[in-house]
């Protein structure tokens, strides 16, 4: 059994890894973790495991942790001062046991999750068939993104607060394959412009970031009753006679075209930058008939709706599991 004993990051300090027993000739680890030996008469390594991932043991690493320079560290001592349960090996085998039971059920699930994602992009590839070729199909007109988004607005610049006050403002950690997530906001305060407040439909494009997120996008879809977007953002408005913004949000997110975004963006103070002006004047294959965008959008919109269900059951399923390890090591404490 491996802990990290030190670490720069306060979440990393204490966690624990079980090391098979067929490995352990092989490897060697560094001075910044210690090797934990239980004693095999009266303490399950995987279920000493377990007790390390849990809160009960968590709780003990944070209130313990000291830092210098710069590091987050515990120390022997410290550990030596930590209490667990320690239950008869029959039942320290039960709790490995129901636990390896819902391990292979977060592992189908995540399985299953990354096949939806494979087939998603596969149909994506195949409903988009013309990015990387020389000429446009038939039904579909070609032409720079200009022609079919005739506006672009930067975001809000200002001083943004972590208390929830004011105004979300949606960031690039808030754009994830497509979608808005609404996990860790930050707020404006004030009064927000009326033209820079995020309407349905609005596709947001991160213009300033790393070179593997520069280029995500979004469809906005009022996941909130009310938001704005950061200047690191800009919105896109399609002109909705010709572009879907849901075909739009599609497009930007081809791995053909994330290419040509990586293409074109230059290097600035460690980060890169896409200046909108030259995103439009890629080129897109759009159909001309709408209906034929809707039935793309809806195609791989059914894919998301699937993948968003494996998630909620792998969700709901974690938090069975550490309810289950809360109540077992409870349990284990009682008795």
């Amino acid at each position: 059994m491996l802990l990290a004993r030190a670490n720069g990051s306060k979440r990393l300090v204490g966690a624990g890894v079980v090391v098979p027993a067929d490995s352990r000739a092989r490897l060697i680890f560094p001075d910044l973790m210690y090797r934990l030996i239980p004693d095999p008469r009266v303490l399950n390594p995987r279920y000493l495991g377990v007790v390390i991932a849990a809160p009960v043991f968590r709780r003990q690493v944070e209130s313990a942790m000291r830092s210098t320079s710069g590091q987050f560290k515990i120390s022997k001592a410290d550990l030596a001062d930590f209490v667990i349960p320690v239950p008869a090996l029959a039942e320290q085998r039960r709790v490995v046991e129901v636990l390896d039971a819902l391990g292979e059920q977060e592992r189908a699930i995540e399985a299953a999750i990354s096949k939806l994602q494979t087939l998603r992009r596969g149909a994506l590839m195949s409903l988009m068939p013309f990015v990387a070729t020389a000429e446009p199909g038939e039904g579909f007109v070609r032409g720079p993104l200009k022609d079919f988004v005739p506006v672009v607005e930067y975001g809000v610049s200002a001083a943004l607060n972590s208390e929830p006050s004011g105004v979300p403002v949606l960031r690039m950690n808030n754009i994830l394959n497509g979608r808005v997530v609404v996990d860790d906001l930050r707020y404006l305060p004030g009064v927000v412009p009326t033209q820079l407040r995020l309407r349905h439909g609005d596709v947001l494009f991160n213009r300033t970031n790393s070179i593997d997120h520069v280029g995500k996008s979004a469809l906005w879809r009022e996941e909130l009753p009310e938001a704005t977007f950061a200047s690191y953002l800009v919105r896109l408005t399609p002109d909705r006679d010709k572009l879907l913004p849901g075909y739009l949000v599609e497009w930007l997110q081809h791995p053909r075209v994330r290419q040509r975004v990586r293409a074109i963006a230059t290097v600035a103070v460690q980060q890169v930058n896409v200046n909108p002006t030259r995103l439009r004047e890629l080129e897109i294959d759009v159909p001309e008939d709408l209906r034929l965008q809707r039935s793309v959008v809806d195609t791989l919109a059914a894919f998301d709706t699937r993948i968003e269900e494996q998630h909620r059951e792998q969700r709901k399923l974690r938090r069975v599991k550490a309810g289950l390890v809360d109540d077992l090591l409870q349990g284990s404490l009682v008795s």
